[in-house]
């Protein structure tokens, strides 16, 4: 059981960098922030949790079923993440790529304490084990000196897995799979990373997430292990007996120039290719959601609309479906993961082709970050546009991809990925 008791805040913006710098006492800690975005599916303005009572961590053999059996259990808020490889235990699948971050596969948690903001309204959801400790937190952090790093950062030498001539080639032989019928699309990505590399996880991800504001944005940790994520894209949102899938496919730049940015954001929403790729990952993202929902219930809410960040413009797509109100929630994820626009059409085709041609091991890169409430409903993004970090190994890495079908240019998507990569090179970089 858990007692809530909510305070009004004056300054909040001052209140959320104060909570998260309040959190990193904890092993376990979840932060998402939706950089005030808002919309009809918006459920708040920030939520963390903090301090695990219980965790449940397992690779990919009966992964879901598992988790499916803690989740039941434990009957609770539940915070973690998917990793992209446990595609291995939803379909006849295997992972043998390099991995040099070793991130469980699946790690969730029971906090001890949740922090809800809303407008200006902050809930203590605390479990009545610490209950007595909801005022000191908040005057603790009320009262908090926010801490800047003043120490200088070391070089960080970033390099680069596949070089420029071997990113032509792969795509060109996923080109050649594409014309014989293999598949329609994949997404190929590929890695960044720098080795024996120290960084401050929480300066990193603050420098990433003002330069980003991203609506997805998630900070998490767990023991030595970080991901610091911008992420635009929802996975799979559980509202009741609804779910939300708005899968993203489709980028272009940002200009400062007014007029010549509204251009971009036009021609993005025009180009026929972008539109192609978004539609076919709609279609993907019908079916997957189809195995859950009731007949009839799936609907396009919206197609290839085009929303600005402030690095780049994305085209992103609407599903809807309803499901029966006794959907078991961790079925609605196994049936629906990976998630359609970071693998492609046919799924486990695409997902067999990845495999053979990234050189890689994508981990928890792809898959999502996210929570589970008592009453059932789930809130997942796709991490994407995120840096990961293993502090015990000393290894830092962020990767970018793209949909590749039948009329991709290597080259411009080459230079896609380098777009997509600006922002975690930048801050990584930057001193």
């Amino acid at each position: 059981m858990r007692k809530t008791i909510a305070y009004s805040i004056a300054n909040i913006t001052q209140f959320k960098k104060a909570a998260l710098q309040w959190s990193q006492q904890f092993d376990e800690v979840t932060w998402l922030d939706s950089n005030n975005h808002t919309s009809k599916y918006s459920s708040f303005d920030a939520l963390l949790a903090v301090d695990g009572l219980t965790a449940f961590v397992t690779d990919t053999k009966n992964a879901f079923h598992d988790f499916k059996e803690y989740q039941k259990t434990t009957k609770d808020w539940l915070f973690g993440y998917l990793s992209y490889d446990l595609k291995n235990d939803v379909e006849r699948l295997s992972s043998s790529n390099l991995d040099n971050l070793h991130f469980p596969e699946l790690y969730f948690y029971q906090p001890k304490k949740i922090i809800k903001i809303i407008g200006y309204t902050v809930e203590f959801i605390y479990l009545n084990m610490v209950d007595d400790e909801i005022e000191e937190d908040f005057d603790t952090i009320s009262s908090l000196a926010l801490v800047e790093d003043e120490k200088k950062s070391k070089d960080i030498k970033i390099k680069m897995r596949i070089f420029k001539d071997e990113y032509f080639r792969k795509v060109k032989k996923m080109l050649a799979y594409i014309q014989r019928g293999d598949i329609y699309e994949a997404n190929f990505c590929q890695e960044f990373y720098a080795e024996n590399t120290e960084i401050n996880p929480l300066k990193v991800f603050n420098k990433l997430n003002n330069i980003s504001e991203a609506p997805f944005a998630t900070f998490l940790k767990v023991q030595d292990k970080y991901v610091l994520s911008a992420s635009p894209e929802r996975y799979l949102k559980k509202v009741r007996n609804t779910l939300i899938s708005q899968p993203i496919k489709g980028t272009a730049k940002r200009s400062k120039d007014t007029e010549e940015d509204e251009e971009l954001k036009k021609y993005l929403s025009q180009d026929e290719k972008e539109r192609a790729e978004n539609i076919m990952i709609v279609d993907l993202v019908r079916n997957d959601l189809s195995k859950s929902a009731t007949k009839g219930s799936v609907r396009v809410e919206e197609l290839c609309k085009v929303y600005s960040f402030e690095q780049v413009h994305q085209m992103i797509s609407t599903i809807t479906a309803e499901i029966p109100l006794d959907k078991n929630v961790v079925d609605v994820l196994k049936e629906t993961f990976p998630m359609g626009s970071m693998t492609g059409a046919p799924k486990v085709s695409a997902m067999e082709i990845i495999e053979e041609l990234e050189s890689f091991k994508r981990g928890v890169y792809s898959g999502a970050v996210g929570y589970i409430t008592p009453e059932q409903d789930f809130d997942f993004n796709v991490i994407i546009r995120s840096i990961l970090y293993n502090a015990t190994e000393k290894y830092v890495s962020y990767a970018v991809g793209g949909a590749i079908t039948a009329k991709a240019i290597p080259e411009r998507e080459y230079e896609e990925c380098l777009l997509k990569a600006k922002a975690m090179r930048q801050v990584l970089e930057s001193k």
